[in-house]
């Protein structure tokens, strides 16, 4: 089950912002990338192939604290995908879950223990 299914395209970099209002100025104006769309604690960039998205966290920490940052691979079926990777050994911490519109998500860690996702529809 689930040979076809591998992490081939990194989708979106989220990272844990202590400001969010000066952070997308600082990216957008600064930095220069076009704002995508900002929403509910979230604003989103064209990264060029890979969307920025910082997220609004309150008393972020170090950037060592699971909330600084976050990798998300974006795959077609999220089901298979979790599935295939689960089958393969990788614990993940929640099963797909509904996150935005017909968009599900489900996150693990790395050996290191960096936050990784997956995110797609469900098929």
């Amino acid at each position: 089950m689930g040979g076809d299914i591998r992490l081939a395209k990194l989708g979106t970099v989220m990272l844990g912002v202590s400001d969010l209002g000066r952070s997308v100025a600082f990216y957008r104006d600064a930095l220069g990338l076009p704002l995508q769309s900002s929403t509910g604690g979230f604003a989103f960039f064209d990264g060029g192939g890979v969307t920025l998205c910082l997220h609004a966290t309150q008393g972020l920490a170090a950037p060592a604290d699971e909330r600084s940052v976050e990798l998300v691979f974006h795959v077609e079926d999220i089901h298979a995908a979790h599935g295939a990777l689960s089958a393969r050994g990788v614990p993940f911490r929640s099963a797909p879950r509904p996150v935005t519109g017909d968009q599900h998500a489900a996150d693990f860690r790395d050996p290191d223990g960096h936050v990784l996702s997956i995110f797609g529809p469900r098929r």
